[in-house]
């Protein structure tokens, strides 16, 4: 009897199923990489063009945006780190809309995430293309052939990486925002450096840094939504909540260590652009990174476009892994074809959602639109956004009594505020 109930083929499917699951390999360290890998990529080097730009070239009022940009996002952060930790599964905001508002909501969510998140990647990829063919042709504009095929060689090696190994992508990744954050430091530093040895040429475009014209409140949004692009990832983390060892720690603390990280650096790479650089020069310039480095290192001025093809891999690389378990999840709860839901049987990796969500952004790589496609995503992201923390909201009140390790302080109100930004 003992040999037949073992040889049960329902038996054996229920353990085949029992035992593929997603594994929790990610630890502490690993999730800070992917927090700020996933928000450091072209924004610091482009964004406080922009910035600048809508604020009137006003030194005090951009530092300022770049401050409530990154408190904001912090919020945010905050906010998904709760619903991470009562919620640990794969999916992030589309779980937790699911949980929260309901099936229909989840349902149009997965499938507009379906085409704006890949849409995503592949201007993240044509990015890449655009700052790693640059220094092999000058002032010459690379051929649209040789990027788009760049692109595509980029987006399939990672899918293909996070299809087969989450240890590797996630090695990947922890040595790309060393990279990233090496390059951030070399700013950062130079710029503490000039301020120190030329001190008086220096601090005098940090006097009265308010003294210029004030923009006014529509002017200030356009800034503050520069501001909140460069600062676009913190939400990553909870894509991979299933897969997180010891979440209910960890999450938090990962998401108090590494948005606050990107807020000073943010900081210190913006004065060092303004030590060296006055805010024409800062708005004229279409890379200010690359101008401060023609500017400061003119020997080795390429380390810049470099690191910012650096950054934007990096970036992308947590992206698709995050993409990945946004099919998968979708998937498992019936919302996408079940066959993305099957996992790789030798590493328990979303290996069809992987490959589903690379065709996907293969096929936005065609038109090559860069602008078009960055519209694209930037509004669904935060229409979502808005979306998971309202189902926040109606968690507290329709389930006070889930188990929450972590809870945001200061109640409905921090909450609400966030939603309004």
């Amino acid at each position: 009897m003992g040999k037949e109930e073992n040889n049960d083929p329902k038996d054996v499917q229920r353990k085949g199923k029992a035992k593929m699951q997603l594994k929790r390999n990610i630890g502490y360290f690993d999730g800070v990489s992917f927090i700020i890998g996933s928000i450091v990529g072209a924004g610091i080097f482009v964004s406080p063009t922009g910035v600048l730009k809508h604020s009137l070239l006003n030194v005090g009022v951009a530092l300022t945006i770049w401050t409530a940009s990154g408190l904001v996002s912090l919020m945010g952060a905050l906010c998904y780190a709760e619903l991470g930790t009562a919620l640990p599964f794969s999916g992030g905001e589309y779980s937790h809309i699911k949980r929260g508002l309901g099936s229909l909501p989840a349902f149009v969510f997965i499938w507009t995430a379906t085409f704006t998140k890949p849409a995503s990647n592949a201007a993240r990829a044509l990015l890449f293309a655009e700052y790693a063919t640059q220094p092999f042709y000058g002032i010459c504009p690379a051929p649209d052939v040789l990027k788009k095929c760049l692109a595509l060689a980029v987006l399939w090696s990672l899918g293909i990486l996070n299809g087969l190994s989450v240890k590797m992508s996630a090695w990947v990744q922890t040595v790309f925002t060393l990279l990233k954050m090496m390059a951030l430091s070399v700013i950062a530093v130079g710029g503490i450096v000039l301020l120190v040895t030329r001190q008086k040429e220096s601090l005098a475009r940090f006097e009265d840094m308010f003294s210029s014209e004030i923009p006014n409140a529509s002017q200030i949004a356009e800034a503050f939504f520069q501001g909140l692009y460069a600062y676009g990832g913190w939400w990553s983390l909870n894509y991979m909540a299933e897969e997180m060892k010891r979440p209910s720690r960890n999450i938090p603390l990962t998401v108090m260590t590494a948005v606050p990280a990107v807020i000073v650096f943010y900081l210190l790479v913006n004065i060092s652009y303004l030590t060296v650089l006055t805010p024409k020069e800062i708005v004229s310039s279409v890379a200010v990174a690359v101008t401060w480095a023609d500017r400061v290192i003119p020997s080795v001025a390429w380390i810049i476009p470099l690191s910012v093809a650096v950054s934007i891999f990096g970036a992308l690389n947590c992206s698709m892994f995050t993409l990945g378990r946004l099919s998968y999840a979708g998937s498992q709860s019936g919302h996408l074809p079940l066959l993305i839901s099957m996992l790789n049987v030798h590493s328990c990796t979303p290996a069809p959602a992987m490959i589903f969500s690379t065709t996907i952004a293969s096929i936005f790589i065609i038109p090559s639109d860069l602008i078009m496609l960055t519209n694209y995503f930037g509004f669904s992201a935060w229409l979502m956004t808005g979306l998971t923390c309202a189902s926040l909201i109606v968690l507290r009140y329709r389930e006070p009594h889930l188990h929450r390790p972590y809870k945001v302080n200061g109640s409905k109100f921090k909450i609400f505020l966030y939603i309004i930004f």
